[in-house]
């Protein structure tokens, strides 16, 4: 695709075009980062990226960037074309989006696919090898099933939803319209209910429900638990890395963001537009507010209030964190003082 058609498009997109300046209208077959970018291929670059100072040494054929004169000037003295948006990031996606055609799955049901009679499967939707679509299950229109997904029972799935292979979605589970849910996932599961007594556990029946709102994202082998009763909730445009863990009850809300290994107990309250960096781990009924950022590693075992930035285990204020982290590293400095001062 040329630059000036590559340009047309991200006028038309969501990324705020300001302007552009090309050089030499070549095409453009491929994308790259901006360290290993070739003739004929396009990469982007933020003000605070780090590969700005190698600058000078990318063979990129055109580079999407901010307004900043200084990376502007060094580009026009290398020659090389540009564009320039309000967000760099937002608008090489659309690129990639355009350069790279997507796998185009055509409506059909295979001839291997189990679909229960009871079973409604909405129009132009793609439903592939040994696929099971269990009893009063009712599937929207548009969806892509991939291969070897299992959709058991009471099942309500809406409108342009994508199931990559392998997934299982247990009874009584609500997705709504334009969700992801990758390879391997499983969402409404039994909670990890269990009553101790006499020694011995005695299971909590799990009869509960999952309710998953629109534009979720749900990356590969996630976990989304049912409770024993009422819902586990995840709110509209929340979206999950690989191996997060939502347990039995939880309420996410809108917008939320979880990095891989997260894990959430039963019960917990979740915000909007909450992150979850790395391997953070929220304790049972936790509530977190609005707009909270924890840190990779960061254990959060009490309530959060809206705006917090946390870190550390167990969580405090990410200012706290660092005060108390420069400490740390003086213990065994400060424990000699002590002793000394104490023979004294």
């Amino acid at each position: 695709m040329l630059i000036s058609k590559l340009v047309d498009l991200i006028k038309s997109g969501n990324s705020k075009f300001i302007k552009a300046n090309i050089f030499e209208n070549i095409e453009i077959k491929h994308a790259a980062s901006l360290d290993i970018a070739s003739k004929n291929q396009i990469s982007f670059l933020e003000e605070n990226n780090s590969l700005k100072d190698d600058l000078g040494k990318t063979s990129a054929s055109a580079i999407i960037t901010s307004n900043n004169n200084e990376i502007l000037a060094l580009l026009e003295s290398l020659n090389i074309s540009n564009i320039v948006v309000e967000n760099p990031r937002i608008a090489f996606a659309e690129v990639l989006n355009s350069l790279y055609e997507q796998i185009n799955f055509i409506p059909s049901i295979d001839d291997s696919a189990v679909i229960k009679r009871s079973a409604k499967v909405g129009q132009n939707c793609y439903v592939g090898p040994n696929v099971y679509i269990g009893e009063n299950v009712i599937i929207g229109d548009n969806n892509k099933i991939l291969p070897n997904t299992t959709i058991l029972g009471n099942v309500r799935l809406g409108n342009n939803n994508i199931i990559h292979p392998n997934c299982v979605i247990y009874e009584n589970t609500s997705v709504e319209h334009n969700c992801i849910i990758n390879s391997n996932s499983v969402i409404g599961s039994e909670g990890f209910g269990f009553i101790p007594q006499d020694g011995k556990w005695i299971k909590m029946p799990q009869k509960g429900a999952v309710i998953i709102k629109s534009n979720v994202e749900i990356g590969t082998n996630c976990c989304i638990d049912r409770p024993s009763v009422g819902n586990t909730f995840i709110g509209e445009g929340t979206k999950m890395d690989n191996l997060v863990q939502i347990g039995h009850g939880v309420k996410v809300g809108k917008n939320c963001a979880f990095a891989a290994q997260v894990g959430i107990a039963g019960g917990a309250v979740i915000g909007d537009g909450v992150i979850l960096a790395g391997q953070v781990g929220v304790n049972n009924r936790v509530k977190v507010g609005n707009n909270v950022i924890a840190s990779s590693k960061c254990g959060i075992h009490c309530d959060i209030e809206d705006g917090e930035v946390v870190s550390g285990f167990p969580a405090m204020k990410n200012k706290s964190w660092l005060r108390s982290s420069s400490v740390f590293k003086k213990l065994p400095e400060l424990a000699k003082k002590l002793r000394q001062l104490d023979k004294k």
